[in-house]
Protein backbone atom coordinates (compact mmCIF):
# COMPACT_ATOMS: atom_id res chain seq x y z
CA UNK A 1 0.00 0.00 0.00
CA UNK A 2 1.20 3.44 -0.96
CA UNK A 3 0.89 6.33 1.69
CA UNK A 4 0.44 9.82 0.16
CA UNK A 5 1.53 12.72 2.08
CA UNK A 6 -1.68 15.19 3.22
CA UNK A 7 -1.40 18.50 3.18
CA UNK A 8 -1.64 20.71 6.72
CA UNK A 9 -5.10 20.51 7.49
CA UNK A 10 -5.53 24.41 7.07
CA UNK A 11 -4.67 23.68 3.95
CA UNK A 12 -6.79 20.34 2.77
CA UNK A 13 -9.51 23.21 3.81
CA UNK A 14 -8.69 25.65 2.09
CA UNK A 15 -8.72 23.44 -1.02
CA UNK A 16 -11.62 21.97 -0.24
CA UNK A 17 -13.55 25.15 0.22
CA UNK A 18 -12.14 26.18 -3.61
CA UNK A 19 -13.70 22.66 -4.57
CA UNK A 20 -17.30 23.36 -3.37
CA UNK A 21 -16.82 26.77 -5.03
CA UNK A 22 -16.08 24.96 -8.02
CA UNK A 23 -18.56 22.58 -8.03
CA UNK A 24 -21.62 25.00 -7.37
CA UNK A 25 -20.13 27.37 -10.10
CA UNK A 26 -19.76 24.40 -12.44
CA UNK A 27 -23.34 22.76 -11.77
CA UNK A 28 -25.16 26.44 -11.11
CA UNK A 29 -24.10 27.99 -14.32
CA UNK A 30 -24.63 24.78 -16.66
CA UNK A 31 -28.37 24.51 -14.90
CA UNK A 32 -29.38 28.22 -16.33
CA UNK A 33 -26.87 27.91 -19.57
CA UNK A 34 -28.81 24.72 -20.42
CA UNK A 35 -32.11 25.75 -19.30
CA UNK A 36 -32.27 28.79 -21.66
CA UNK A 37 -33.02 27.78 -25.06
CA UNK A 38 -30.30 30.33 -26.70
CA UNK A 39 -27.02 28.92 -24.76
CA UNK A 40 -28.68 25.66 -24.57
CA UNK A 41 -26.36 24.04 -27.49
CA UNK A 42 -23.26 25.39 -26.26
CA UNK A 43 -24.05 23.93 -22.65
CA UNK A 44 -24.64 20.85 -24.22
CA UNK A 45 -22.02 20.63 -26.01
CA UNK A 46 -19.79 21.19 -22.78
CA UNK A 47 -21.24 18.07 -20.77
CA UNK A 48 -18.20 15.78 -21.56
CA UNK A 49 -16.32 18.45 -20.22
CA UNK A 50 -18.31 18.86 -16.97
CA UNK A 51 -18.36 15.13 -16.49
CA UNK A 52 -14.46 15.24 -17.22
CA UNK A 53 -14.03 17.92 -14.18
CA UNK A 54 -15.91 16.05 -11.70
CA UNK A 55 -13.63 13.29 -12.17
CA UNK A 56 -11.07 14.95 -12.06
CA UNK A 57 -11.79 16.73 -8.66
CA UNK A 58 -13.06 13.30 -6.96
CA UNK A 59 -9.59 11.92 -7.93
CA UNK A 60 -8.36 14.66 -6.44
CA UNK A 61 -9.72 14.55 -3.03
CA UNK A 62 -9.84 10.54 -3.34
CA UNK A 63 -7.53 9.35 -0.21
CA UNK A 64 -7.18 5.61 -0.86
CA UNK A 65 -4.66 5.45 -3.59
CA UNK A 66 -3.51 1.51 -3.11
CA UNK A 67 -2.41 -0.95 -6.14
CA UNK A 68 -6.12 -2.16 -5.93
CA UNK A 69 -7.97 1.49 -6.60
CA UNK A 70 -7.06 1.86 -10.65
CA UNK A 71 -7.95 -1.76 -10.90
CA UNK A 72 -11.14 -1.07 -9.16
CA UNK A 73 -11.91 2.25 -11.28
CA UNK A 74 -11.18 0.24 -14.42
CA UNK A 75 -13.50 -2.25 -13.65
CA UNK A 76 -16.05 0.60 -13.00
CA UNK A 77 -15.67 2.19 -16.02
CA UNK A 78 -15.31 -1.38 -18.23
CA UNK A 79 -18.67 -3.02 -16.68
CA UNK A 80 -20.90 0.28 -16.91
CA UNK A 81 -19.53 0.76 -20.26
CA UNK A 82 -20.09 -2.82 -21.65
CA UNK A 83 -23.95 -2.72 -20.15
CA UNK A 84 -24.37 0.30 -22.17
CA UNK A 85 -22.91 -1.73 -25.21
CA UNK A 86 -25.21 -4.80 -24.35
CA UNK A 87 -28.29 -2.31 -24.17
CA UNK A 88 -27.59 -0.53 -27.10
CA UNK A 89 -27.19 -3.67 -29.19
CA UNK A 90 -29.44 -6.01 -28.08
CA UNK A 91 -32.22 -3.78 -25.54
CA UNK A 92 -31.22 -6.07 -22.68
CA UNK A 93 -30.99 -4.79 -19.74
CA UNK A 94 -31.87 -1.57 -20.01
CA UNK A 95 -34.60 -1.48 -22.91
CA UNK A 96 -34.46 0.12 -26.46
CA UNK A 97 -32.69 3.02 -26.47
CA UNK A 98 -29.73 5.06 -28.73
CA UNK A 99 -27.33 7.77 -27.82
CA UNK A 100 -27.38 11.17 -28.59
CA UNK A 101 -24.30 13.59 -29.79
CA UNK A 102 -24.89 15.45 -26.69
CA UNK A 103 -22.17 12.95 -24.83
CA UNK A 104 -19.41 13.25 -27.10
CA UNK A 105 -17.46 10.59 -28.90
CA UNK A 106 -18.36 7.13 -29.38
CA UNK A 107 -17.04 3.82 -29.36
CA UNK A 108 -19.53 1.24 -31.15
CA UNK A 109 -22.10 3.28 -30.59
CA UNK A 110 -21.67 4.11 -26.76
CA UNK A 111 -20.09 7.42 -25.96
CA UNK A 112 -16.63 6.89 -24.01
CA UNK A 113 -17.61 9.24 -20.71
CA UNK A 114 -20.73 6.87 -20.19
CA UNK A 115 -18.37 4.41 -18.55
CA UNK A 116 -16.92 7.96 -16.34
CA UNK A 117 -20.19 8.29 -15.50
CA UNK A 118 -20.30 4.98 -13.72
CA UNK A 119 -17.43 5.23 -11.57
CA UNK A 120 -18.00 8.47 -10.48
CA UNK A 121 -21.72 7.57 -9.81
CA UNK A 122 -20.70 4.61 -7.46
CA UNK A 123 -17.75 6.41 -6.32
CA UNK A 124 -19.76 9.05 -4.69
CA UNK A 125 -22.84 6.61 -3.67
CA UNK A 126 -21.02 4.09 -2.37
CA UNK A 127 -18.53 6.66 0.07
CA UNK A 128 -21.83 8.35 1.27
CA UNK A 129 -22.55 4.54 2.69
CA UNK A 130 -18.94 3.18 3.32
CA UNK A 131 -18.88 4.32 7.09
CA UNK A 132 -22.17 4.12 8.17
CA UNK A 133 -22.78 0.92 6.59
CA UNK A 134 -20.47 -2.08 7.49
CA UNK A 135 -22.08 -4.96 5.74
CA UNK A 136 -20.84 -5.35 2.14
CA UNK A 137 -24.24 -6.61 0.80
CA UNK A 138 -26.52 -4.11 2.26
CA UNK A 139 -24.03 -1.01 1.56
CA UNK A 140 -24.13 -2.47 -2.44
CA UNK A 141 -28.13 -3.02 -2.05
CA UNK A 142 -28.31 0.56 -0.49
CA UNK A 143 -25.61 2.50 -3.06
CA UNK A 144 -27.83 0.51 -5.69
CA UNK A 145 -30.98 1.90 -4.69
CA UNK A 146 -29.58 5.27 -4.90
CA UNK A 147 -27.96 5.38 -7.79
CA UNK A 148 -31.70 3.88 -9.48
CA UNK A 149 -33.54 6.91 -7.77
CA UNK A 150 -30.61 8.91 -9.15
CA UNK A 151 -31.36 7.29 -12.45
CA UNK A 152 -35.11 8.25 -12.46
CA UNK A 153 -34.27 11.77 -11.65
CA UNK A 154 -32.04 11.96 -14.65
CA UNK A 155 -33.81 10.46 -17.44
CA UNK A 156 -36.09 13.05 -18.10
CA UNK A 157 -33.66 15.90 -18.73
CA UNK A 158 -31.36 13.22 -20.32
CA UNK A 159 -34.28 12.40 -23.10
CA UNK A 160 -34.62 16.75 -23.26
CA UNK A 161 -30.48 17.11 -23.73
CA UNK A 162 -30.50 14.81 -26.34
CA UNK A 163 -27.86 12.33 -24.24
CA UNK A 164 -30.18 9.22 -25.23
CA UNK A 165 -32.91 8.96 -26.39
CA UNK A 166 -36.25 5.62 -25.77
CA UNK A 167 -37.58 3.90 -28.15
CA UNK A 168 -41.60 5.59 -28.42
CA UNK A 169 -40.11 8.01 -25.86
CA UNK A 170 -41.32 5.89 -23.01
CA UNK A 171 -38.81 4.94 -20.17
CA UNK A 172 -39.64 1.56 -19.55
CA UNK A 173 -39.27 -0.37 -16.21
CA UNK A 174 -36.13 -2.70 -17.15
CA UNK A 175 -34.45 0.50 -17.56
CA UNK A 176 -34.42 0.77 -13.37
CA UNK A 177 -33.96 -3.16 -13.04
CA UNK A 178 -31.12 -3.18 -15.61
CA UNK A 179 -29.39 0.17 -13.23
CA UNK A 180 -30.42 -1.65 -9.95
CA UNK A 181 -28.30 -4.99 -11.04
CA UNK A 182 -25.16 -3.38 -12.67
CA UNK A 183 -25.00 -0.57 -10.43
CA UNK A 184 -25.28 -3.53 -7.21
CA UNK A 185 -22.53 -5.65 -8.92
CA UNK A 186 -20.26 -2.73 -9.04
CA UNK A 187 -20.89 -1.52 -5.85
CA UNK A 188 -20.22 -4.63 -4.30
CA UNK A 189 -16.96 -4.25 -6.64
CA UNK A 190 -16.37 -1.37 -4.42
CA UNK A 191 -16.89 -2.64 -1.19
CA UNK A 192 -15.01 -5.83 -1.63
CA UNK A 193 -11.98 -3.60 -2.77
CA UNK A 194 -9.45 -3.15 -0.43
CA UNK A 195 -8.87 0.71 -0.48
CA UNK A 196 -9.46 3.72 2.14
CA UNK A 197 -13.12 4.84 1.10
CA UNK A 198 -13.57 8.66 2.46
CA UNK A 199 -13.18 11.40 0.48
CA UNK A 200 -14.63 15.24 1.91
CA UNK A 201 -16.22 16.23 -1.36
CA UNK A 202 -18.29 12.93 -1.78
CA UNK A 203 -21.44 13.87 -0.26
CA UNK A 204 -21.18 17.79 -1.80
CA UNK A 205 -20.39 16.45 -5.34
CA UNK A 206 -23.54 13.95 -4.78
CA UNK A 207 -25.79 16.35 -3.61
CA UNK A 208 -24.64 19.11 -6.32
CA UNK A 209 -24.99 16.64 -9.09
CA UNK A 210 -28.38 15.80 -7.66
CA UNK A 211 -30.04 19.24 -7.15
CA UNK A 212 -28.26 20.03 -10.96
CA UNK A 213 -30.47 17.10 -12.84
CA UNK A 214 -33.56 18.10 -10.10
CA UNK A 215 -33.96 21.91 -11.00
CA UNK A 216 -33.81 20.99 -14.55
CA UNK A 217 -36.69 18.34 -14.38
CA UNK A 218 -38.69 22.05 -13.63
CA UNK A 219 -36.90 24.50 -16.63
CA UNK A 220 -36.60 22.24 -19.32
CA UNK A 221 -40.02 21.51 -21.33
CA UNK A 222 -40.20 17.83 -20.82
Amino acid sequence: MHKVAQAPPEAQDKRLLIAKIIVVALYVVGAVGLSIPDYRPFFQSLTPAQLLVTLGLVLFFHRGWTDLFPIFAALAFWIGFGAELIGIHTGYLFGDYVYGPTLGPMLWEVPLVIGVNWFVLVYLTGAVFSKSIPNDYYAAFMGATAMTAFDYVMEPVASALDMWYWKFDIIPFENYLGWFGVSFLIHLLYRKTNFEKSNPLAAFLLIAMILFFAVLNFTLEL
